[in-house]
């Protein structure tokens, strides 16, 4: 995963760390540049180890609200009390917390929490000298987001390309024909050495992916 990266040589440095938490060892990504830091999405214990490391949050921004992807969300507000970006409001059919207790038996509480910034038609999102086009592609879920960093080739891509696979679409609203057409159309584009960092697993690249993408070949 990239660690320290400079956007050009006469910018800022940016450096990404990455958090692995909750059941689903769901990722979550600090991106901090010239002093400020955004978290993107927010797994089960991430503000813990925000605290535990004595970092800050400027901001959290959402690829998607599945429950494993914001069931952090309500105590890092708590914690820092910082905006929210996401596609869309928070809502049951988006979380499926009541879903995901019914397939597996068990209470999966969420704590409350707000999206203070829509981005639904948005097309990107600054913040200073950090600079991201916005990629609507659904299929794992209706409010899935990319977010490309403009001048260094990262991408966040939440639930949608994995390490030799992509997200899985049998849940409510899932399409499988949407989420490989948008990959081809929004992601495939994207410089060949560009870095994937997923919701789940290692990261990856996009050429990588090209080349021996089991589900897109």
């Amino acid at each position: 995963m990239p660690e320290h990266l400079r956007l050009n040589p006469r910018m800022a440095e940016i450096t990404i760390e990455a958090y692995c938490g909750g059941l689903f060892q769901t990722n979550g990504y600090l991106v901090s540049i010239d002093g400020k830091s955004w978290l993107f999405d927010a797994p089960d214990g991430v503000a813990d180890w925000l605290s535990e490391n004595g970092k800050s949050v400027d901001g959290l921004i959402l690829t998607h609200q599945h429950h494993d992807h914001v069931i952090g969300a309500g105590a890092l507000l708590s914690a820092f009390d910082c905006p929210v970006w996401a596609h869309s409001e928070p809502s049951e059919e988006l979380t499926m917390a009541k879903r995901l207790e019914q397939m597996m038996g068990i209470p999966c509480e969420l704590d409350p929490y707000r999206v203070d910034h829509l981005l639904e038609g948005k097309t990107e999102l600054s913040f200073g000298e950090l600079d991201l086009e916005i990629l609507h592609v659904p299929g794992h879920s209706p409010d899935s987001i990319c977010f490309s960093f403009r001048g260094v080739p990262v991408l966040v891509g939440g639930d949608v390309l994995f390490q030799g696979g992509i997200g899985r679409t049998d849940f409510p609203h899932g399409d499988h024909d949407l989420l490989l057409s948008g990959i081809r159309e929004k992601l495939w584009p994207l410089p060949e050495e560009t870095q994937v960092l997923p919701g789940h697993g290692d990261p990856t690249t996009i050429g990588v992916e090209k080349a021996t993408n089991p589900f897109l070949q």
